[in-house]
């Protein structure tokens, strides 16, 4: 199985894809690198941070040990192309931290392992270049995208090590640049209106959406997923998104910087379920305008769980945001009989199947802002932290032979 798998790999990347090398701005970085390089190599390309901070902590190296196969269901994966989220910037500045670790190893809180360096990237699409002897639903050559899940390293670099079952087949009608945009914040969207909020393609055609704070990552992707299933949406951002969250499938928007935004939502039929990715004081209106007494759900992605964990440590941390849950869910139910949700991020390599084929049927669209080169990683931290995003920032971190990825 080894020999076949790594004949197709020669037969699917020609020999002269050669580990060839371009210096930009004093930085020397990797032009090309074959799918079958990777097993000559030791050390890879990456961004890296050494410390909590800001920009000037992200490090770039060549240094980094290549990830290895350690489990029968891991797959290998050549990263062509990244984008960054929210969370990104965020884990930059060290949220998060303390639960992190304790997700990615449970003993991590009994000793003093920083995990440093860590490399960020919570998305990757790229190529298949090892699996684990158990995998059956990849092999070297296969295109796939995938979200890195917070507690893995992350995608700013040359090949990440992911589960089979967070992997997915990248849709076939878009450039790896493209499809970066896509796997985290569908992750999250799904989780958020599947999980938290009860909705799918079966049982969607009658209800209404409300989507706050649209015109962001998950927003442009909650718009597309639950129009291709047949809901109304109504969607909340600034005027000048109008144009993108209408194109991208919402019935009717509200600019929630109107002094009357709060009024039009009222006079407004009520609706079946909120995906609020605003939070704040948006939280204190938004669980009025449900539908009272009819299953109605509240799904907010910003939730106070990784904040107090951060500051409280994680035996308090977790018993304050979970006190904090339950009285909001609690006092939700008995006022107007509406379900108060936390909508969270889960990986999900068979909905990342589902959400490729409507990309590949035109029914999801890539929203891509901003595009940057791997040398310029942290530009792209500077564009992301600027706020009022229209879409997602793309990094492509290896150039093909031809220019195109």
């Amino acid at each position: 199985m080894a020999y076949t798998r790594l004949l197709r790999l020669f037969k699917i990347r020609a020999a002269s894809l050669t580990n060839t090398r371009t210096t930009v701005g004093g930085w020397t970085f990797r032009k090309h690198v074959s799918t079958s390089a990777w097993r000559a190599q030791s050390r890879m390309s990456a961004w890296v941070i050494d410390q909590f901070g800001t920009n000037e902590v992200l490090r770039y190296s060549e240094d980094m040990p290549v990830p290895t196969i350690t489990s029968s269901s891991q797959v290998m994966i050549q990263v062509h192309a990244a984008s960054l989220n929210p969370l990104d910037v965020a884990m930059r500045g060290g949220y998060g931290d303390k639960l992190i670790k304790l997700r990615k190893d449970p003993f991590s809180i009994m000793d003093n392992d920083s995990g440093f360096p860590l490399i960020l990237g919570r998305d990757v699409s790229g190529v298949v270049v090892d699996c684990g002897s158990e995998v059956a639903h990849f092999e070297p050559g296969d295109e796939v995208w995938a979200a890195v899940p917070p507690w893995k390293q992350g995608s700013l670099a040359e090949f990440v090590n992911l589960t089979e079952y967070e992997v997915s087949h990248k849709p076939k009608c878009l450039s790896h640049m493209e499809a970066a945009s896509i796997p985290y914040v569908a992750s999250t969207a799904l989780s958020a209106l599947v999980n938290a909020g009860g909705l799918c393609k079966e049982n969607s055609s009658d209800k209404r959406v409300l989507i706050t704070g649209g015109s962001g990552g998950v927003g442009t992707i909650a718009i597309q997923l639950a129009k291709a299933w047949g809901a109304h949406i109504t969607v909340t951002c600034s005027q000048n998104a109008e144009g993108l969250v209408r194109g991208l499938g919402a019935d009717e928007v509200v600019d929630y910087t109107a002094e009357d935004a709060t009024y039009q939502l009222e006079m407004m039929e009520r609706f079946d379920v909120i995906l609020d990715g605003v939070g704040g004081d948006t939280e204190e209106w938004c669980v009025s305008l449900l539908k009272p007494w009819s299953g109605a759900k509240y799904v907010t992605l910003v939730t106070p769980l990784l904040f107090q964990t951060d500051s409280r440590g994680l035996l308090d941390g977790f018993a304050h945001a979970g006190s904090t849950l339950t009285t909001k869910v609690i006092q939700n139910i008995i006022s107007n009989g509406v379900f108060y949700r936390w909508g969270l991020f889960a990986p999900d390599g068979p909905g990342l199947d589902e959400v490729s084929k409507l990309v590949d049927t035109g029914k999801i669209l890539p929203v891509v802002e901003a595009q940057f080169p791997f040398s310029q990683v942290p530009q792209a931290f500077q564009k992301l932290e600027h706020g009022h995003a229209r879409g997602k920032t793309v990094i492509s971190v290896i150039e093909e032979k031809d220019g195109h990825l």
